[in-house]
């Protein structure tokens, strides 16, 4: 299975910093060590065009030249620096090249990406730009070139697992009727103002297994009932998980894995493509993240070998 990772998904932060960045290094070679049928490939940058066809071309250039508001940085939570703007770039395009390798070969990842609280026109929440709207409108696109004009567009299903509403993905499709988006999260969690997805299920705090994995079957019924996809970005938070110290939910290891199998086997009994990102953890101890990050690609690899069968 394809799992695209970069060095430069690590940014050098200010000490004291509340964003875990170790957290690819240390899951790189997790995988490396735990995984060894993964193959770990280079994410590329996303181009300025890709980039364009979810974002607005002055934000673009204004986090290319270091000229974006400082209120908008204050929103990402990150200092602009060349270094912030090509980790932003290569976030997103280690989600495109998932979502090509998995349209190939049933299931692919990027180590990084599910920024899914950037906007068209900004960043929030640890998020520049937003790899899972970039995916699904450069699939379409390349989609349409191969299947011609009078093609049905692909319809894209983007299933966001973290426990923070994907508020900037609902807000980029927001009545498009080709991208189909679903979140699952905390329901006073940030974002405080969040906007509408298709499917929006609130959780309460102290959420545990039984709960969350019967709310997660009934939204996947909900969305079989209105959409038809021909591809999903998974969007696989590990915040969710009971030891992590933003998350305020309950779910064991054995919850997030039922999860996670749940979601790979509804692509694979419909035999949809599916791209995964690995989004939020913020665990008190940031082994806790890696195990609940490490079980989603065990989890991943069995069902793309199921593909490859």
């Amino acid at each position: 299975m394809q799992a695209f990772y970069s060095d430069r998904f690590v940014l050098p932060l200010p000490p004291g910093h509340r964003f875990p960045m170790e957290k690819y290094q240390l899951l790189r070679d997790r995988l490396n060590a735990d995984l060894p049928q993964l193959r770990m490939l280079q994410a590329p940058e996303a181009s300025e065009g890709e980039l364009a066809l979810a974002h607005e071309p002055a934000y673009i250039q204004a986090i290319a030249e270091g000229t974006v508001d400082a209120k908008i940085l204050r929103e990402i939570g990150f200092p602009w620096s060349p270094a912030m703007a090509a980790r932003a770039r290569r976030s997103v395009g280690g989600t495109v090249a998932a979502g090509r390798a998995a349209m190939a070969e049933g299931l692919a990842a990027n180590l990084a990406g599910g920024t899914h609280h950037s906007y068209a026109h900004k960043g929030g929440g640890f998020c520049v730009f937003n790899d899972m709207a970039v995916t699904a409108r450069v699939l379409q696109v390349e989609w349409g070139r191969r299947h011609g004009s009078r093609a049905t567009p692909l319809q894209v299903a983007i299933i966001d697992l973290d426990v923070h509403q994907g508020n900037g993905t609902a807000s980029i499709f927001k009545n498009d009727r080709s991208v189909f988006t679903l979140s699952l999260h905390g329901e006073k969690n940030f974002p405080f103002r969040k906007e509408d997805s298709d499917i929006d299920v609130a959780l309460p705090d102290g959420c545990t297994d039984g709960d969350y994995l019967a709310a997660l079957e009934n939204a996947l019924l909900e969305l079989e009932g209105r959409f038809d996809p021909g591809v999903v970005l998974y969007l696989a938070g590990a915040d969710p998980h009971e030891g992590d110290r933003l998350g305020r939910l309950k779910i064991s290891y054995d919850g997030m894995q039922a999860r996670d199998r749940r979601i790979f086997d509804w692509c694979f009994t419909r035999r949809l493509p599916c791209a995964f990102a690995m989004g939020g953890g913020y665990g008190s101890n940031i082994q806790t993240t890696l195990q609940v990050q490490a079980n989603t690609y065990a989890v991943a690899l069995e069902y793309w070998q199921r593909w490859q069968g």
